[in-house]
């Protein structure tokens, strides 16, 4: 497998309206401005939105050579019509719900789910494919998931397949007893809490798995110079604890020179088996910022050493000072 990702992807969960609604301009101008700024890699699923950020990433992306991107999508939600809509998703997106999700992980379901994947983007491919979420269903996933995905890789219909997830345990799982390409962690190596390090990321340098860091804001919590309570952490209202170390590594980054978005872009990226960084944007102004802060030059080497010796940060997590 050979994907060029990029040191930085746009994960596009916020245009399927994730968190607050924006319109289709709005959600164009948001992939353009990371295009701009050499993004090429973008991460989408159907779950986001209902279908909405997939239909609008393939919008905002049929102006440029299908050859000048890499983008992944997700199976294990398949979207289904909903016969008793309430007006509005019960997830965190601001959509009606005219459609539903029925999880399923058979092959049945990943085929049609792809399928559908494409139709809703306007593209004949997709480059990566990648079982989501499959925590609670992890069996199902192992069984009849993974083994449809490795067939669809073997005909040449998709050039990568992998697993993306917010629970370490699960992508240990995959990455122990399959043949993926790429694991997605999400929020699992952050400047907030690092369990990945554990045991996943040593397994996939071992094994040569490409790694693929999302959720690096842990939800929005890290997004923004000084965290505060109106921030989600993991999609859920930040407790206080979360609370208080995130405004502790924030106070640090201020007293170095760096701000706790740039600190948190740039130490996602600092472990040396992690092959990208791939960081949503609530617009494009966020989109444009992201990239510059990835792009731009590293915080002080100090400000890693300052975190470790407050207790702020684990001792062992390597850092981009440590790469430099």
């Amino acid at each position: 497998m050979t994907l060029d990702f990029g040191r930085l992807g746009l994960g596009c969960a916020q245009l399927g309206n994730l968190y607050q609604a924006i319109d289709d301009d709005g959600a164009a101008a948001t992939v353009e401005a990371a295009w701009a700024a050499g993004v090429r890699y973008f991460d989408t699923a159907p779950h986001y939105g209902l279908g909405l950020s997939e239909r609008r990433l393939g919008a905002a992306l049929h102006k440029h050579h299908r050859d000048e991107y890499v983008v992944s999508t997700k199976v294990g939600r398949l979207l289904v019509p909903n016969p008793s809509p309430t007006g509005h998703d019960e997830e965190l997106f601001d959509v009606p719900d005219t459609y539903r999700r029925v999880w399923d992980f058979s092959a049945d379901g990943v085929r049609r789910s792809l399928a559908d994947s494409l139709e809703r983007l306007g593209l004949d491919r997709v480059d990566l494919v990648l079982i989501h979420d499959p925590e609670g269903r992890a069996d199902e996933a192992l069984d009849t998931g993974y083994p449809a995905l490795e067939q669809l890789r073997a005909e040449g219909v998709v050039r990568a397949i992998g697993v993306g997830s917010m629970d370490a345990d699960v992508l240990t799982r995959f990455a122990t007893g399959t043949d993926v390409d790429v694991i997605m962690t999400a929020g699992r190596y952050t400047l907030l809490e690092q369990p990945a390090l554990d045991s996943l990321l040593p397994l996939c340098s071992r094994r040569g798995i490409t790694v693929l860091n999302a959720a690096v804001f842990n939800g929005g919590l890290l997004a923004e110079d000084r965290p505060h309570r109106s921030l989600l952490y993991n999609y859920r209202n930040s407790p206080d604890a979360v609370l208080e170390l995130a405004s502790a590594i924030a106070a640090l980054c201020e007293r170095h020179g760096t701000t706790l978005p740039a600190a948190a872009l740039h130490f996602a990226g600092g472990h040396p088996v992690i092959s990208a960084v791939v960081a949503g944007a609530q617009g494009a102004e966020q989109s444009s910022r992201n990239a510059a802060l990835a792009f731009g030059p590293p915080p002080p080497a100090a400000l890693w050493a300052d975190l470790k010796d407050n207790g702020l940060l684990r001792p062992d997590a390597p850092t981009p000072g440590d790469a430099a």
